[in-house]
């Protein structure tokens, strides 16, 4: 059967953001972050705002999505709310701090977006964390309520699951490189995250245990449609998708599957195995050789299955 796996690993290196825009990123987040402390030194000097950088970027799974555009989260932190302000007041409030650094920002239920256009988008949710009186931040939602959310659970979560050969880091690239491509409401970053978490089937080929991991989260979405992210509050990410959505995502991992299946299992020549991965993944997964190689009895590449610091920055 024809491997993909050094495909795969040019795949992932693909993925990645560049240098150049990694700096531009963080040199955006730290000027986001002075303006944000200028702002509440002035206006409202009883808050004092601290950061946490979380999510893809946090995790070391972030990728270049196919516009060549990418986002980050970085948390604003208060330990305190002295005028008993609203949620949407204080998220107002760290909206007027980065007003003008780019023409589009939009304050959204749980953050307020700073779009770098045709760059990156850099989040910011805010949380109020009285360290002395909670186990856990709470985060603030538009026209709603505190509620309590712990991004670093995430991290923790996510870090006990890799494996030494970061296994699980190019798998979760994979999965979201996937949904980009398709698009099509398909499931956040977050939520592959998660399901790649629950059900890494590792292996010394990435082809291989892209396609066992696959076949073993389409096994448990049959018997339980449920994504339960591993953190405070332990929510179901697809407790609010409707049956046309999860139709739709399910269609999709089937037909993934079954071409997955086909490349790994049936497939001689690594040209036509890149030909099936494309279609799931997109041209910027490479074309293999044009060359047959031998056929390798399934199981014999069966799936290994697998898999005090400040809060603030």
């Amino acid at each position: 059967m024809a491997n993909s796996h050094n495909l795969f690993q040019v795949f992932n290196t693909d993925l990645q953001i560049t240098d150049t825009k990694k700096n531009r990123l963080i040199n955006s987040r730290d000027n986001l972050r002075k303006k944000i402390k200028d702002y509440f030194t002035e206006k409202h000097p009883g808050y004092y705002p601290k950061f946490f950088m979380q999510g893809s970027y946090k995790m070391g799974t972030l990728i270049r999505r196919k516009d060549d555009t990418c986002d980050i989260d970085d948390g604003v932190y208060f330990n305190s709310n002295p005028d008993g302000v609203t949620c949407t007041t204080l998220q107002t409030w760290v909206k007027n701090a980065v007003e003008g650094t780019t023409d589009s920002i939009s304050h959204r239920k749980k953050c307020i977006t700073v779009d770098y256009k045709a760059d990156y988008n850099i989040d910011l949710p805010v949380y109020l964390f009285d360290k002395d009186a909670e186990d856990h931040p709470s985060l603030a939602i538009k026209d709603g309520d505190w509620r309590e959310d712990d991004p670093k659970e995430m991290i923790s979560a996510f870090n006990n699951a890799k494996d030494k050969n970061g296994q699980l880091l190019r798998i979760v690239r994979y999965l979201k490189a996937w949904c980009d491509y398709k698009r099509q409401k398909m499931p956040s970053g977050l939520a592959m995250t998660v399901l790649a978490i629950d059900n890494i089937q590792t292996n010394d080929r990435d082809d291989v245990a892209l396609k066992f991991t696959l076949i073993e989260i389409e096994k448990e979405l049959k018997r339980h449609f449920k994504c339960i992210v591993p953190a405070t509050p332990n929510d179901d990410i697809f407790a609010e998708y409707d049956e046309s959505r999860k139709n739709n995502f399910m269609s999709n991992l089937a037909d993934f599957i079954a071409d997955a299946k086909k490349a790994v299992d049936e497939e001689k020549n690594q040209l036509r195995a890149s030909h099936l991965w494309q279609k799931h993944l997109g041209e910027r997964f490479p074309d293999g050789k044009d060359e047959d190689e031998e056929k390798v009895a399934a199981s014999t590449i069966a799936p290994v299955v697998g898999a005090s610091k400040p809060y603030y920055e």
